[in-house]
């Protein structure tokens, strides 16, 4: 039986109706200098219901395409974003 991929990463953006685009950063060590260097990778993912927003840490699942660019698919959201409150502005 085949497993498919699961990923953790960052809602960057979810201006578009159920698809949200996920940032998922991972840390290799660079081959000549040694050194843990960051390197993220942009998906696209589908959320059915909308609960997803910018900050939020998610789970994806790999899946059938669904679009030209969307082949992942919103498994769990792990910490959502505390909403801020706008400010008020005091005259003073």
């Amino acid at each position: 039986m085949t497993r498919r991929q699961q990923k953790v990463g960052v809602v960057t953006s979810d201006k578009m109706q159920k698809t949200i685009v996920v940032t998922v950063e991972r840390q290799i060590i660079h081959p000549l200098y040694k050194r843990v260097v960051r390197r993220s990778r942009k998906f696209m993912a589908h959320d059915e219901k909308g609960e997803c927003h910018v900050g939020d840490t998610v789970r994806i699942q790999e899946t059938r395409p669904m679009s030209a660019r969307k082949r992942w698919r919103v498994v769990e959201v792990i910490s959502r974003v505390s909403p801020v409150a706008p400010e008020v502005e005091s005259v003073q």
